[in-house]
């Protein structure tokens, strides 16, 4: 059996890490997007750094690292040093939907990354070009199975919450849509804004102000409940597509490994910024429900969702690339 320390010198084991908890941070601290700039992900990646910035005196910087859903970006995290000096904002797509809709992935989300705060859960809105002759999901189910796989639908990629999501709606709709993946929501948003694809799924801080002007028609929100941005837009569920439900959501993450004292230090400093009134007003404005959930209760999360995108992926029959 082996010898088990005296108390005394377990304590002074922990004192670099203490000490180390204690002065973070002494140099910038970089907090990876794995998406491209302008998107929900990116928007609340740079909130959360503009709070740690002032509460710890050190710049924390949003760096952009697109493409692939996502997933390069997640790998980059992975393989930085644990010392709390890369974090990552981090996204169901390259998390929690990836490890059932990818044949090799760099990294397993649960053992290789350290789960701090939950930012936000996201509801969205199924946007369509005005140009589509359907106001509603009766009329573009009867649309969309007149012209089958002929109907464009961009997402942020490959085995992103867009993907899926847009999937399950299709399936449980009984419609075969065609998937444009693009590197972020910003840019398939132009691309739907200009007539090039037909339809996307998008958070409201995005869909509410370019509904209300004209540039896009809402075809229902994926919530359970009807958003106050977009009152008169019934839900998807209420339009006949029973028990449909899809979230987005956004957090911050750290490599496996960090030191427990900073990773609580952070999420403490988030999770407080996130019960201010000043944060609960900015993120219902966007039609996002502030959360503040850290550590273990996040990484319950985490795993749960794993399991909940994995039975969709199976159900979709979404392949493996």
């Amino acid at each position: 059996m082996p010898k088990l320390l005296p108390p005394l010198f377990a304590g002074l084991l922990l004192l670099p890490a203490i000490a180390q908890a204690q002065n973070y941070p002494v140099k910038p601290v970089r907090i990876i997007v794995p998406f491209a700039p302008a998107g929900p992900t990116d928007n609340q990646a740079r909130w959360a750094a503009q709070q740690l910035t002032a509460a710890l005196g050190q710049q924390f910087i949003v760096e952009n690292r697109g493409g692939a859903g996502g997933v390069p970006g997640t790998e980059a995290v992975v393989r930085s040093a644990p010392d709390g000096y890369t974090l990552l904002a981090g996204n169901p797509g390259p998390l929690t939907i990836a490890p059932s809709v990818r044949n090799q992935m760099p990294y397993d989300t649960l053992r290789d990354l350290a789960p701090i705060v939950l930012i936000a859960r996201s509801a969205s809105c199924i946007c369509l070009h005005p140009s589509l002759p359907a106001r509603n999901v009766k009329e573009f189910v009867a649309l969309a199975r007149a012209r089958p796989g002929q109907i464009n639908y961009g997402s942020p990629g490959h085995g992103t919450v867009g993907h899926l999501a847009t999937e399950l709606f299709a399936m449980q709709a009984g419609v075969k849509l065609n998937h444009i993946p693009y590197k972020g929501a910003a840019q398939y948003t132009v691309d739907l804004i200009a007539g090039n694809i037909e339809l996307a799924i998008n958070q409201f801080a995005i869909s509410a102000p370019l509904v209300n002007a004209g540039k896009l028609r809402c075809l229902g929100v994926t919530s359970r409940e009807r958003s106050p941005l977009l009152p008169n837009v019934a839900t998807i569920a209420e339009q006949g597509i029973k028990d449909f439900e899809s979230y987005n959501w956004n957090g911050v993450l750290a490599p496996a490994g960090t030191p427990a004292a900073i990773t609580t230090r952070i999420a403490e400093i988030v999770s407080r910024q996130l019960g201010t009134p000043e944060a609960k007003s900015l993120y219902s404005g966007q039609g996002h429900e502030a959360s503040g959930i850290t550590l273990t209760a996040y990484a319950d999360f985490l795993r749960a969702e794993t399991e909940r995108w994995a039975r969709v992926a199976k159900a979709a029959n979404i392949q493996k690339q």
